[in-house]
């Protein structure tokens, strides 16, 4: 699977989200029943896993059958000190095969809103 590099930008304290496809290499969309799905965001490459900022394990996809999984921040996992962060979304395929196959920097911008009511 090709490796996409992208550049996030995310208000502290929003709630983020976005649909991720995956498809083959003629742009088919791959079924991804049984799959896994990792997100983390670091603040450095080296970091332990479990130091990392933000760890998600998604299983549960919005429509599998079409490759489709949704990638979902909170907004207490998005309430972090403002600055740059590294990230990568792996898969782990029903035959343990990991791949990653996005990374990038998401940068955590100040707010000028901070009410929730």
């Amino acid at each position: 699977m090709p490796l996409e590099q992208v550049c996030l930008e995310i208000k502290r304290g929003d709630s983020w989200s976005r649909i991720i496809y995956f498809e083959d290499a003629s742009n088919a969309r791959i079924d991804i029943t049984g799959w896994t799905v990792f997100f983390t965001m670091k603040a450095k490459a080296d970091d332990l896993d479990a130091a990392a900022i933000i760890s998600k394990t998604i299983t549960v996809f919005s429509d599998p059958t079409s490759g489709e999984a949704e990638i979902s921040l909170t907004s207490t996992d998005t309430a972090q000190v403002i600055g740059s962060y590294l990230f990568d979304l792996q898969i782990k395929t029903n035959n343990n095969e990991i791949y990653t196959v996005l990374e990038g920097i998401i940068n955590i911008t100040q707010d000028i809103s901070i009410r929730t009511s």
